[in-house]
This record gives C-alpha cells, sequence and structure tokens, in this order.
C-alpha cells in the first residue's frame, strides 16, 4: 500500500526531519528502463506499514538518477519502477552506487505481479565489507541454511525440538558475534526472538519480561516492533482470560473507551500505561476487521478517542496512519480526477467531462479472457441503459502496455464498434492503478454524481448490477391493506 509526498512530509515532521538536508544518495543506472520513473518508498510506521514516497527520478538515455533522502538511523527502503520494487536497507551518511540490469518489463501481462511479486533486479558496487546489507544478507543465509537442514525437527506440523533451535543460536553467535553496527545487533536478537515465540519455545509472558518490561519502546526499530507485534497478535482483539470478546466488543461498541482501556489493564502484561495504549491500537486494527463482533465505525471512533487523549506522541501517528488505511478505498470517498488518452490519442479527462453523472469505471486488458467477458456484457447493456437513462456513461480503461492493442481492439477486430462508449489508456500511469485500487483485470468502480465512490468494492458487470443499477429510479410499490376495496 502507498501514499504519495504530503502525507510524508506530515509524517517526517512528527520525528523533526523535514528540515533536514539528505543524508543519504543512491545514484545509479538502468540498462534498458530509459523514460520510466523510479521511486524510492519507506515504510511510514511498523503497525500499518504503509509505503510512503520519499524521493523518485526520471531515469534519462545514458544518464545515472539520483535519489535522496534524510535519516538519523537505518531504515528499510524500497525502489520502485512500474509494478516491481527492490527493498534494503540504507544507513546515514552513505552513497550507494547500483546498477539495475537488463529486465523484462513485460512479466506482470503474463502474470499478476501483485499475488506474485517479480523483483526489480538490484546490483551494489563499491559496498565496504562491513556494510550493513551484506551483514543481514550473511545472517538470512545462515538461518535459512539451517532451518532448511533441519526442517523436518523445527517443522510447527510436528513437535519443534528446542536443542536445535539452540544450536542455531551458538551457531549464530560464533559465526556472526555481536559488532559495532548496533543496527545488526538488534536485528540479530529480535529475529531470534521472534522465531523462538513462534516455534513455542517460549512463553508471551517470558517474551514480555525478556524484550519489553521496563525497557524503552524503539518505534524507529523495525525489528523490535516486530517482535512487539507478533508478541501481542491476536492477544486481546478475540478477548482473553481477563476480558472475553464479548466484554471487550460491547465496551468498543458503546464509545467507553476509557472503561476499555481500563479493563484490558486487568492482564499483567499490560499495566504499564505506554505498552497497554500500544496493545490497544494493534488490537483495534485487529478488530476493524471483525465484523462479527466489533462495528467498524465504532472501532475508528475509539481510535480517535485515544488519539485525541493519549500523551505519547508516536501513538498519535500511529493512528492517523491506521485510519488513513481504513478509508483508503471505502465507500462514499471522493475520487481523484485524472486525464488520460482516447483511441485518436485526444486527452480526456473523464470525471470532469461527465461531471454530475454516474461513472461506472472500468479498467481492462484486452488480451484478458475475464476482462473481455465483461466488456461483452457492458455491451449487452449499454444500448438499454443509455436510452433509458442520461445520465450514466460508461469509461473503460484499457491497461495493456502498448497503445496498438487497445486501437487494433476497437478499429480492427470484427466486434470493436460494439463497443461504443469511451475507452482510455492508462498510458504509463501506474500512479492512477495505485490510487484506484488495481491489483488485477477486470476492476470496477461506479462513481456517483457527487463524484464519490458508490461502493467500497464495485461489483462486475457479470454480477447482475446492471440489471437493477442503483442510478434507475425506484419504483413506489402500491400500499395494499386488508381493505383496499371496501369501498372505506
Amino acid at each position: 500500500m502507498k501514499i504519495l509526498l504530503p502525507f510524508v512530509t506530515a509524517l517526517l515532521a512528527t520525528f523533526t526531519l523535514v528540515a533536514q538536508q539528505p543524508n543519504i544518495k543512491i545514484r545509479g543506472t538502468a540498462a534498458n528502463a530509459n523514460g520510466k520513473t523510479i521511486e524510492l518508498y519507506r515504510y511510514s510506521d511498523q503497525l500499518t506499514r504503509t509505503e510512503v514516497l520519499v524521493d523518485e527520478a526520471l531515469i534519462k538515455t545514458g544518464t545515472t538518477f539520483e535519489l535522496k533522502m534524510y535519516a538519523n538511523y537505518t531504515t528499510q527502503v524500497f525502489l520502485q519502477i512500474e509494478n516491481y520494487s527492490q527493498s534494503f536497507y540504507v544507513e546515514p551518511g552513505r552513497t550507494y552506487e547500483i546498477y539495475i540490469p537488463k529486465f523484462d518489463w513485460s512479466i506482470d501481462e503474463r502474470k499478476n505481479v501483485h499475488l506474485s511479486p517479480e523483483a526489480l533486479p538490484v546490483g551494489f558496487e563499491n559496498l565496504p565489507k562491513d556494510e550493513v546489507n551484506l551483514k543481514l544478507n550473511a545472517f538470512d543465509n545462515l538461518v535459512d541454511s539451517f532451518v532448511t537442514a533441519n526442517r523436518y525437527r523445527l517443522d510447527q506440523r510436528y513437535r519443534p525440538q528446542r536443542v536445535y533451535f539452540d544450536t542455531l543460536v551458538m551457531l549464530v553467535n560464533k559465526r556472526l558475534p555481536d559488532s559495532r553496527n548496533d543496527f545488526f545487533n538488534r536485528y540479530k536478537r529480535f529475529s531470534l526472538a521472534e522465531m523462538k515465540f513462534k516455534m513455542h519455545f517460549a512463553s508471551r509472558r517470558n517474551m514480555y519480561n525478556e524484550y519489553i518490561a521496563d525497557k524503552p519502546i524503539l518505534y524507529y526499530d523495525e525489528n523490535y516492533m516486530s517482535l512487539f507485534f507478533t508478541v501481542f497478535a491476536n492477544s486481546l482483539s478475540a478477548g482473553n482470560r481477563y476480558c472475553n470478546v464479548y466484554q471487550l466488543s460491547r465496551l468498543v461498541n458503546n464509545g467507553k473507551v476509557s472503561v476499555y482501556l481500563d479493563s484490558i489493564g486487568l492482564d499483567p502484561l499490560l499495566r504499564n500505561e505506554q505498552v497497554r495504549e500500544l496493545v490497544a491500537i494493534q488490537a483495534l486494527k485487529e478488530s476493524f476487521y471483525n465484523r462479527r463482533y466489533y462495528k467498524p465505525e465504532k472501532v475508528a471512533a475509539s481510535l480517535e478517542t485515544i488519539k485525541v487523549r493519549t500523551k505519547f506522541p508516536e501513538h498519535r501517528l500511529l493512528i492517523t496512519n491506521l485510519l488513513h488505511t481504513f478509508g483508503r478505498y471505502a465507500k462514499g470517498n471522493e475520487v481523484q480526477p485524472f486525464e488520460l488518452p482516447d483511441v485518436e490519442k485526444r486527452m480526456v479527462a473523464p470525471l470532469t467531462k461527465f461531471n454530475g453523472k454516474w461513472i461506472y469505471l472500468s479498467f481492462v486488458r484486452v488480451g484478458d479472457p475475464n476482462s473481455l467477458k465483461e466488456i461483452e456484457t457492458l455491451a449487452h447493456f449499454r444500448d438499454s441503459i443509455y436510452a433509458k437513462s442520461k445520465n450514466v456513461e460508461f469509461v473503460t480503461v484499457c491497461c495493456d502496455r502498448e497503445f496498438q492493442k487497445m486501437y487494433h481492439f476497437l478499429k480492427n477486430s470484427k466486434r470493436g464498434s460494439r463497443y461504443n462508449w469511451t475507452w482510455l489508456h492508462y498510458n504509463g500511469n501506474y500512479k492512477l492503478l495505485e490510487r484506484y485500487g488495481v491489483v488485477s483485470y477486470p476492476t470496477f468502480v461506479l462513481i456517483n454524481p457527487e463524484g464519490k465512490k458508490q461502493y467500497s468494492v464495485t461489483p462486475s458487470p457479470a454480477s447482475g448490477l446492471l440489471v437493477n443499477p442503483p442510478w434507475q429510479p425506484k419504483k413506489q410499490e402500491e400500499q395494499k391493506t386488508f381493505f383496499l376495496n371496501s369501498g372505506r
């Protein structure tokens, strides 16, 4: 999930980073990415893990690109071109020299890279031997090879044997002892601790006493926060021995936030105010998606209340980000306008052109069988719908990489004349696809006359939506009574 610069500006201001000059540079070349945009992202926080845009650059022929950012601690970042990305860690004060070898950019037309991601190949040059990415890679390779070699003795489907985990810890400490790099030391410690907890070699209480109790919460350290959220995952929202899910959901649904926070404090692990409030935020995030017990609007209201009352600025930021993710694709959101070329390569802004109308917006690929079926359904209903209402427009955005595919589909195919509504080409606008939540084809978005989303998830034509569409006036049913013909 990604958001753009205005939000990250507010985020970085919270940590007083905005006034700082960039202290990290990433310079590089790309073999066959001329004219493409390369973007640099980082996580907003470790609870929502929303990717925020930090910098971007246009890759030009025969030149190197350069990206810049500021950080006061080791930070995970993501390089992205189109739908392909690669992550690594950057340290303050360093300049990274990278190269992107020749790459097949059309992979996303043969498989869904959102469900099965394809990594962007990134190589580094002139890295020192003690560079953090090299050390982390050595640690991950050591752990992976050991777990693979002893997978039957560490498999969760059987009874994992503690002696093999202890052997792994000894092996890591021998081959990769602690160094002067505190980030690497924490990475080792918290990664092994998280593995230990997941394998049920330590209880939640033991993990709390060893890693959390009487210690500062390292909000900036992704490894510590990953361990924290793993330890408390599903420990509260579904109920526990101190408060069952019925009591908790009743408090949330009735807006009794103070009582909710006091009640979860019955758990000895949650008596610390800061820990209790952070766990409550995590639990409310889980509760938002548990519609069986919790009302999502009440969960959001509870988070708003905590945001106003909290004395921990880090929690205020977490809640702000969390509420943003809740509402990003929600029903009733205003949709952002866009401008794309039509089949004649004339630029069209459909939300402006059809302002005040219902717009049934579809994102398709003309070579995709599922898209073709829905296009045929749209064609079947198009004439009757347009005849009944002058307040509806079909708009289709073709997301095939080549513009000519759309052109030949509409102009040269036998059935192209049937698809006589507004067609546009996405024109390489991947940010548009992200904003509209397009991760598969076809995807549909119904926009009402107020310019807002009618549904959180818009039904497809084949679902029957066009048989009784929301823009069709509702018939008033005649009220029938027992004495209808009595003359009274």
